[in-house]
């Protein structure tokens, strides 16, 4: 990033970033994917080679975390709620801890971004054009890595982690007759949105069928250049 903040349409009116010394990472794909995992492994190597890091993700915001936890635990979030608060959620970490890391230089790694919530809302019959109006403030990254799987690789990983959730199966929507049916339905179309958002936007389409050293290498190797463009600055400017 380390140069002029950009954004997919109208930033917040009173947010602005300024210049941004800092990098920012996108880790996305769909639930049980294994993308904390790696998130997590990724932080450990870059702070092993002396880069500062910030790790964020959905519901972290403490403004709304709590608010969205409490919807979700009653199951009483419409579609229209449910994009909202997951939109104010962001907007209160990119103000007070994705774009103050930014500035001081970290690189910032999202275990997801906002392809999540326009995945969600667009499985959940939301206007495209309407939701990503809405997330129209969200920053530009530098990268976004999508963990790219299929439904066969995703079902069991997703039972031997603990199981399906209401959330995660999509049964607000009524997909099917049971948690099982509904997952099926509702992550291949969360997979379809993906795979349509990768071409849209550019992601580096990492293969998340493999073993987690496998993957973990692919995430270095495309993430190595953007930091070290960053190292490179750091030390011109020193």
């Amino acid at each position: 990033m380390a140069g002029p903040a950009r954004t997919f349409g109208k930033p917040l009116p009173y947010l602005k970033p300024g210049r941004l010394k800092g990098k920012l990472i996108a880790i996305e794909g769909t639930d049980g994917v294994g993308r904390s995992t790696h998130v997590a492994l990724l932080q450990q190597w870059l702070e092993v080679q002396g880069f500062p890091v910030m790790v964020t993700g959905w519901t972290r915001s403490n403004l709304m975390s709590r608010s969205i936890d409490a919807a979700k635990s009653g199951h009483a979030l419409n579609r229209l709620t449910f994009s909202l608060l997951y939109a104010t959620d962001f907007a209160d970490r990119l103000e007070n801890n994705i774009v103050p890391a930014l500035r001081a230089g970290f690189v910032v790694l999202a275990d997801r971004y906002i392809y999540t919530a326009m995945a969600r809302d667009a499985v959940r019959g939301a206007d495209p054009a309407w939701i990503r109006n809405v997330l129209g403030f969200a920053l530009i990254p530098d990268l976004v890595c999508y963990l790219d799987i299929d439904l066969v690789h995703l079902s069991p990983r997703v039972l031997a982690a603990g199981g399906m959730n209401y959330w995660e199966s999509g049964m607000d929507l009524r997909l099917g007759e049971d948690l099982f049916d509904s997952f099926s339905r509702y992550q291949t179309a969360m997979l379809h949105e993906f795979e349509q958002m990768s071409k849209e936007f550019g992601f580096t389409v990492i293969d998340a069928r493999r073993d987690i050293d496998s993957v973990q290498a692919d995430l270095r190797e495309a993430i190595a250049p953007i930091v070290t463009k960053k190292k490179a600055a750091r030390s011109a400017q020193a």
